[in-house]
This record gives C-alpha cells, structure tokens and sequence, in this order.
C-alpha cells in the first residue's frame, strides 16, 4: 500500500517533470525564435552584399560584355562597334549572353542565400536536402 509520504513525493516528482518540461519547451522555443530572427537579419544582410558581387559575361567572340550583380542587376554593357552594323545580331548577342549572365548571376545568389538558411536551421533530420 502507498503511503502518504510516497504519494506526495511521487506527485511532486510529476509536478516538477512536467514544470521541467514546459520550460524546456518553451525555453526552446524562445531559442528557435531567436535564431530564426538572426537567421533572417543575415539573409538580408547577404541580399545587400549580393548587390556588390559583379559577375562578368561575354559573348564567345568577345565583341559582347555585359556585367550584372548577384542580384540580376545589369551594371555594363559593352557592344563591339562590328556589332553595331546588324541589328538581328546584336540583338541575338544581347539575348545569348544576357541569359548567361542571368544564369549564372542566379546560380551564385541561391548558393549564397541557401547557406545562410541552412546555418539556420535546426537540425531536423531530412531538412538537409532541402538546402542542396
């Protein structure tokens, strides 16, 4: 038979795991919420930076420069004045070598916005594929 004494230290026992729970809990929930705010200050943060990382593209002849940001911003274009007698051609120039520079100026801001997140996260198992 349980005797009072047993009772009441079993009942205090349970209290104080349930108590220890809900401020775990809660304690990590507050943790989670910060670091997801400092996740989101330096995704802005690298945005910004993004904006002054110049990526440089040219046609296969050279006669096309075009600079762009990370952020697919064009900041220069150079056309070769050999360009310039033939409409049909510059604009296939300027249409080739604007979408590299797109694609790649794409490719760099992703890579860089996805490392941020995924330093983020919390470590949940399966969440890393998600940041490949």
């Amino acid at each position: 038979m349980i005797q009072l004494k047993d009772r009441i230290y079993f009942n205090s026992l349970i209290l104080n795991l349930r108590n220890q729970y809900h401020k775990n809990m809660f304690g990590d929930m507050m943790g989670m919420m910060g670091k997801l705010k400092e996740t989101q200050q330096k995704v802005e943060a690298t945005k910004k930076r993004m904006d002054t990382v110049l990526i440089d593209e040219a046609s296969s002849d050279g006669h096309l420069k075009i600079t762009i940001t990370a952020n697919r911003e064009i900041k220069s274009i150079t056309i070769d004045d050999t360009l310039l007698q033939d409409k049909e051609q510059l604009e296939d120039y300027l249409v080739i070598t604007l979408n590299k520079a797109i694609a790649k100026a794409t490719n760099v801001n992703e890579t860089e916005l996805a490392a941020v997140a995924k330093e983020g996260m919390p470590n949940i198992p399966g969440m890393d594929s998600m940041f490949k």
